[in-house]
């Protein structure tokens, strides 16, 4: 049955031609890769200094960032994308020739920006969540289409909803999908608040689960036309639970429309779909709405497994280092997909799923499905492929 509301079947699937990350896992994307498909889970730090006379488990960036000169923009977001956008520089120069600068548009994901530094500076421009995409378009000198996304958690793919929708109505010819967020006090505060967040390693889907773990990131994609040569973004569906502002409905309803619009207009069965990066938070309220979303499209046909054990939760740049773990599993596949790491105690509760095991091995992985599920209920759901190379 198809969804009751899905994307205009006119629309061109767009490429993703580059990208690049960081995070707690790696200062690149090959890096990150590395320990993400060996189940690497100890890149985390033991934290004070955020919730008083208690430490944190977080998945923390260490790498020398650069400075930026002008004050404005001196924040760990802005500082973080400078050395990730280093990391792509010949793609970037490239991009730059091939389209005017009125031509390009750049899309920022983020929930944070520089709400940290602001807690010292008092500094209202640190404050405001359009000062990386401000920034950046600063930086490379652009005049096109600019601005800011943060929906919570699925910012990162309403991020590329965006870009997809800015150059299928002609405003741009290509768009600089950016998503990151820093540690800051504030979203911890919350989250502790709510009593997700774990001093212990995050589980999803285990009877032991006690958390989640909070990281940082840095992603960022290129965006083109459908003729240029990447990876397709295949189908994107979105949608809202109108449920509660920070519990997902437990029924999954609204997540499950999200999943069919993705799968309609990537003209996809659930079948076709060969691994899916999960939302994965390691919450009692994500793992049963996630877990009955999945079973109910797909029952247990197709491997699934969170990569947040392993990156922390990286809040507006989640999707983004998620969706840099799919690309890359896309272009590197070696028969193996990322591990689920959750000590293999299985909440029976919860509808069995495919989880991938460590050094499991598959035959092939040329479609992925990412989840993302922001507070409010903000659904978002991305497939992108490989399937004609």
């Amino acid at each position: 049955m198809l969804p009751l509301y899905y994307k205009n079947q006119e629309d061109k699937s767009l490429k993703i031609t580059g990208y690049e990350a960081i995070c707690n896992l790696g200062n690149n994307i090959d890096e990150i890769y590395k320990n993400a498909i060996d189940g690497v889970s100890n890149c985390f730090d033991k934290l004070s200094g955020y919730i008083t006379d208690n430490c944190i488990r977080v998945g923390l960036i260490k790498t020398d960032l650069p400075i930026i000169a002008n004050n404005d923009f001196n924040i760990r977001c802005n500082r973080l994308i400078l050395k990730t956008l280093g990391l792509m520089q010949d793609s970037i120069i490239n991009l730059q020739k091939m389209y005017s600068k009125n031509r390009i548009g750049v899309v920022v994901a983020t929930t944070n920006s520089g709400v940290e530094e602001y807690e010292k500076s008092k500094k209202q421009k640190h404050s405001e969540l359009g000062n990386p995409a401000y920034f950046l378009k600063q930086h490379l000198e652009l005049n096109g289409f600019y601005t800011t996304v943060s929906t919570a958690c699925s910012s990162g793919l309403k991020a590329f909803i965006i870009a997809k929708d800015l150059i299928n109505n002609d405003v741009a010819d290509a768009v600089i999908i950016i998503c990151v967020d820093t540690l800051a006090k504030i979203p911890i505060f919350g989250f502790s608040s709510l009593n997700v967040l774990s001093e212990k390693p995050s589980v999803p889907l285990s009877k032991n689960r006690s958390g989640m773990n909070i990281g940082e990131a840095c992603s960022i994609f290129i965006t083109e036309k459908d003729d240029k040569s990447g990876i397709s973004i295949m189908g994107l569906g979105e949608s809202s639970d109108v449920h509660h502002s920070t519990t997902p409905d437990p029924e999954a309803k609204e997540a499950i429309n999200a999943i069919k619009q993705a799968l309609y207009e990537a003209k996809k069965n659930p079948n076709e779909i060969d691994y899916i990066n999960l939302h994965g938070t390691g919450t009692v309220a994500n793992d049963i709405m996630e877990a009955r979303a999945i079973y109910k499209v797909f029952s247990d046909n197709v491997p699934v497994s969170s990569t947040k054990p392993l990156t922390g939760h990286c809040l507006g740049a989640a999707a983004g280092i998620e969706t840099a773990l799919c690309c890359k599993l896309l272009d590197n596949f070696e028969g193996k997909l990322y591990p689920h790491i959750y000590n293999s105690k299985y909440d029976t509760s919860l509808p069995m799923l495919n989880i991938v095991q460590v050094n499991q091995k598959y035959s092939k992985c040329k479609i992925c499905m990412c989840n993302s599920f922001g507070f409010g209920g903000a659904n978002a759901i991305m497939i992108i492929g490989k399937e004609n190379e």
